[in-house]
């Protein structure tokens, strides 16, 4: 059974309720307050709903996480990377990461990440607690991604390619920023063979709160991002 949320945007049921089917499905209703989003993800909780649907948030078991230290850079990404003809830049073009993340993909019917959730984000953005990495080639913007930074926790929602491992060079310089920046943890929510490629694994929910508990008990990095990460020759 569902749990339908109060009006109280700080009120999330226990993980424990979550289904096993479909996996992780705690709670529908709600809004995408700042407030409401902001508690669900130091919880371990986040939306995930099509468009004129209720809001249906989810805490999944078990959760797909990357730890920076673990981050796998193939041989051929390394060769492109070597190659600089790319840019990387923090919060340029956050609703544009987004909008971009949601078009149309070969793979899957239609989007999550529709009007509703990207000016829900965005709000977040402006508060600078929601962030975009994005690789510009030639002026153009020619991949990303996008998630939210709480403590020494990083949350990622989506990414996109226009050109070929666009996104996997933003999320490179992302991960060793994190690194850098002494961050713990990405959120990567649920099992997908190109995170696997990358070096993300699944742990158990228990174990997914604890780890996150620890990494949000330091004070936020709030505001516009900028990297000073450079990658080797």
């Amino acid at each position: 059974m569902i749990h339908w949320l109060t009006p109280n945007p700080e009120y999330f049921p226990p993980l424990e309720m979550a289904l096993d089917e479909p996996n992780g499905l705690l709670a529908a209703g709600g809004d995408l307050s700042p407030k409401r989003l902001l508690t669900a993800y130091r919880c371990g909780i986040f939306p995930w709903f099509n468009q004129g649907e209720p809001v249906l948030w989810w805490s999944p078991n078990p959760r797909m996480v990357l730890f920076p230290d673990e981050l796998k850079i193939s041989r051929s990404l390394r060769k492109t990377m070597k190659k600089h003809h790319y840019e990387i830049r923090c919060d340029s073009a956050f609703t544009q990461v987004m909008q971009a993340c949601a078009a149309p993909r070969m793979e899957q019917e239609g989007t999550w990440i529709h009007p509703e959730m990207i000016s829900a984000y965005t709000e977040l953005h402006q508060m600078g607690m929601a962030h975009s990495v994005e690789t510009w080639i030639e002026g153009k913007l020619a991949g990303g991604l996008y998630g939210i930074a709480l403590g020494k926790m990083f949350f990622g929602e989506s990414m996109f390619s226009h050109v070929t491992d666009a996104s996997k060079i933003a999320f490179v310089y992302l991960i060793k920023q994190l690194e850098h920046w002494n961050f713990g943890m990405i959120d990567c929510q649920m099992k997908t063979r190109h995170l696997a490629s990358l070096g993300a694994r699944e742990i158990p929910r228990i174990e997914f709160v604890r780890i996150l508990n620890n990494l949000l008990t330091t004070p936020e990095r709030i505001g516009k991002w900028h990297f000073d990460y450079v990658y080797p020759e």
